[in-house]
């Protein structure tokens, strides 16, 4: 097995654990580890990202759900507009210079770390 292969699974299992863990979406695992890691495109890493995080993310909501964590009547109206917001930030992504994608999503984690860090 390649260190390619190995760095891959682990973000894979780390992605999934944090998305269940944290409620936030693997691509916090995802995207570094692909351009970092493995010298990925970040346009790519964030496509690859998404794709990939659909199962993780349906296994998260079924088991949260299960346990009665889900707020079902949001549900629908989160979903629909996470949806259009998803194909619209995609689309964006796709026409932004790649340095500065890099950098948006750089002070996206320092925010979301910076957040985490003080509640």
């Amino acid at each position: 097995m390649m260190i390619a292969d190995v760095l891959l699974a682990l973000a894979g299992f780390v992605a999934g654990a944090v998305g269940g863990v944290l409620g936030v979406g693997g691509g916090l695992v995802f995207v570094p580890a692909l351009t970092m890691g493995l010298g990925v495109p970040q346009t790519v890493a964030q496509g690859t990202s998404l794709a990939a995080i659909v199962p993780t993310s349906l296994v998260g909501a079924v088991t949260a759900d299960r346990e009665g964590n889900v707020a079902r009547s949001q549900l629908v109206v989160m979903s629909v507009l996470g949806a259009f917001g998803a194909a619209g930030g995609a689309l964006l992504a796709v026409v932004l210079p790649t340095d500065v994608l890099v950098r948006v999503f750089g002070a996206l984690l320092l925010v979301s770390a910076w957040r985490l860090w003080r509640s």
